[in-house]
């Protein structure tokens, strides 16, 4: 018998496979040309498309750790079958995924695929591709606040444990275990903590993620990021909108966006210095009501990447791993909506 047997003809897994497939298939000179540099005569490589698929798996399935998720390919059948391994295939090492990381990094392998869950939906016509929202979360460094020390070693033979009423900021400090993080909280209510932040911005026709991207934790840092997407997706020949919270509510925002052809949707922040940079020419338009109804979608990507994905605290460290990590993740989660979408409107399976 064959692993396809064991599999449910109406299993969720099997559409997502297809696609998975099928945009795996498009990137085989990049593939190539990640392992002709590597070629030294040593044991053959584990083909990326496998790993790439086992890493989706790990994102789908909540499964948190690299050891785990081996134990489970080398148990579970359908994980098996959804990689692409034969039920008498030997399964590789955690350690490949560790080796392999850095090189589908630099390759923009993980960007790639996500891209092509993006193609898929635009193919499909389930992008507008003229209304959007953003927004970003705090996404928990792989640090502690013990790995937070004094740049200039002055604290070096104080013990690690003993920082309580010593002010720390990140002028000063940095981690010893993750330097790319940064001392960052959301509120004044919650700690400052070792983290980054995860930007995201979707399509308001059906939350779709269309863009994503990873930075250093501050103070303008979202502002700086949803700029540069929209210049991404802004076209001069005609306007887009884009829905976003009270945070973007600055006149630097504002004007990146009318420069860019973009009205911003953005809700108004009263209560800031110098009173709001949205005026009522913006919020007069029934546009402007219907993006702020729609913009609260944007979280539904969030919370399932931290619910079920891995982006609460990342088990990675360092901004290019971090965005690696977050950028599967909103893959992953185009996949689960673009399945939910066929089922919906079955035209759009194909």
């Amino acid at each position: 018998m064959k692993l396809e047997d064991f599999v449910p003809a109406a299993h969720p897994l099997r559409p997502i496979r297809k696609w998975v497939n099928e945009s795996l298939a498009k990137m085989d000179a990049k593939f190539s040309a990640m392992y002709e540099a590597d070629v030294k005569g040593g044991r053959p490589s584990i083909a990326p498309e496998k790993l790439m698929r086992a890493m989706l798996l790990q994102v789908l399935y909540s499964v948190r750790s690299e050891r785990q998720l081996v134990e489970q390919i080398q148990c579970n059948l359908l994980f098996r079958w959804f990689v692409g391994l034969a039920i008498e295939d030997p399964v590789w090492n955690h350690s490949v995924f560790s080796k392999n990381r850095d090189r589908l990094i630099e390759h923009d392998a993980v960007t790639e695929l996500f891209n092509a869950t993006v193609e898929m939906a635009e193919e499909r016509g389930l992008l507008s591709g003229e209304h959007f929202s953003v927004d970003g979360t705090l996404i928990q460094a792989w640090a502690s606040h013990k790995s937070m020390r004094r740049k200039d070693g002055s604290d070096d033979g104080r013990p690690p444990e003993d920082w309580k009423g010593q002010p720390r900021n990140n002028d000063t400090h940095e981690s010893t275990s993750d330097p790319d993080s940064r001392l960052y909280r959301k509120s004044h209510v919650a700690p400052a903590l070792p983290s980054y932040l995860g930007h995201v911005l979707t399509d308001n026709r059906h939350g779709l993620v269309v863009n994503v991207q990873a930075s250093t934790s501050d103070g303008t840092a979202e502002r700086d990021v949803a700029a540069q997407m929209l210049a991404g997706v802004a076209d001069p020949g005609k306007r887009v909108t884009v829905g976003a919270d009270k945070a973007y509510d600055t006149k630097g925002f504002v004007q990146a966006c009318r420069e860019l052809n973009v009205t911003p949707h953005v809700v108004q922040n009263l209560n800031r210095t110098g009173g709001s940079a949205i005026d009522g020419r913006t919020t007069r338009h029934v546009g402007y009501e219907f993006s702020q109804r729609k913009r609260k979608c944007i979280e539904q990507c969030f919370g399932w990447g931290k619910l079920i994905g891995p982006i609460r605290q990342v088990m990675v460290q360092g901004l290019d791993r971090v965005d690696q990590l977050l950028t599967l993740t909103m893959a992953a989660y185009n996949l689960t909506r673009l399945r939910t979408l066929a089922q919906l409107h079955p035209q759009c399976a194909q």
